[in-house]
């Protein structure tokens, strides 16, 4: 059962992030300064591989919290998304402030890709107590 909750988890997370980018996908592009062509999309397209690769790192971030909750004895929902919210506010956002600080990237790109991280945590943390 643990298996299909965390992959549960993750499928959330990343149908999350499919929406999220894809509203977000110009000024992400812009503050990531990705390069673009005439049609706005990325130049070179996107390699599937990329998508493959987020998915697994979901898959480590909701397998790990899934220990976490098992170990502090989170259960219900309720307290799944708190959890959830904590680990994306508290853990993810402020790795990712550091990273984009180093590398001189705007302060646009890390509420872009902080949000995101502390809704989709979110979303886990309640999949991981629902189910």
């Amino acid at each position: 059962m643990g298996l299909i909750t965390v992959i549960a988890a993750t499928v959330a997370a990343w149908i999350l992030g499919a929406i999220w980018y894809g509203a977000l996908a110009k000024p992400w592009m812009a503050a990531a300064k990705v390069p673009v062509g005439e049609d706005g999309k990325p130049e070179g397209g996107q390699s599937p591989m990329l998508f493959v690769f987020g998915f697994v790192m979901q898959l480590l971030v909701a397998g790990m919290m899934r220990h976490v909750f098992a170990l502090s004895g989170i259960a219900s929902p309720g307290m799944g998304l708190l959890a959830g919210i904590g680990v994306g506010l508290f853990f993810i956002t402020p790795w990712i402030a550091l990273n984009n600080a180093y590398a001189m990237r705007p302060p646009k790109l890390t509420l872009i890709d902080g949000g995101y991280a502390t809704l989709a945590c979110s979303v886990m943390g309640l999949v991981l107590t629902l189910i």
